[in-house]
């Protein structure tokens, strides 16, 4: 049986052809969105910031051993990165609460090192706890919260 054409279609395509087509645009899109969460869960400021998580008494007892942290919401207007500022939502829960760590760093410029700014924890019940804060007017001072 010959395709026949639809009225108004230049060319018809075998359904086939769409599902495979259709499959391989899906499974692109998702590996993307993979290779693009390891990529911000490697970088320092990201790394920095759950170092300092892991070490703050108050946020692990709140949230409750052990901490998982989940994937960055990449549409969310929170997480925004360029080349001197990173600001980051990162979702993270434990056995008794969950709630987002945000992140602020930032780098004096493009090649140097990532120092954080500001950390702190948002619970799901809107309580914030301040996880690191940088203080002092040259930067180099650093307060634990």
């Amino acid at each position: 049986m010959m395709w026949q054409k639809h009225p108004g279609s230049r060319m018809s395509v075998p359904l086939g052809k769409l599902i495979l087509f259709t499959g391989l645009t899906s499974g692109a899109s998702v590996l993307v969105y993979y290779l693009v969460q390891k990529v911000f869960s490697r970088a320092s400021y990201y790394q920095l910031a759950l170092e300092q998580l892991h070490s703050h008494p108050e946020a692990l007892e709140v949230l409750g051993t052990p901490i998982n942290v989940h994937n960055l919401q990449l549409p969310d207007k929170h997480n925004f990165v360029d080349i001197a500022d990173a600001r980051l939502k990162i979702p993270v829960s434990g056995s008794k609460s969950e709630g987002h760590l945000y992140v602020h760093s930032s780098r004096a410029a493009p090649f140097q090192s990532w120092h954080l700014d500001e950390v702190f924890l948002q619970l799901k019940d809107g309580q914030k706890i301040p996880v690191f804060k940088l203080s002092g007017d040259n930067g180099d001072e650093v307060k634990k919260e």
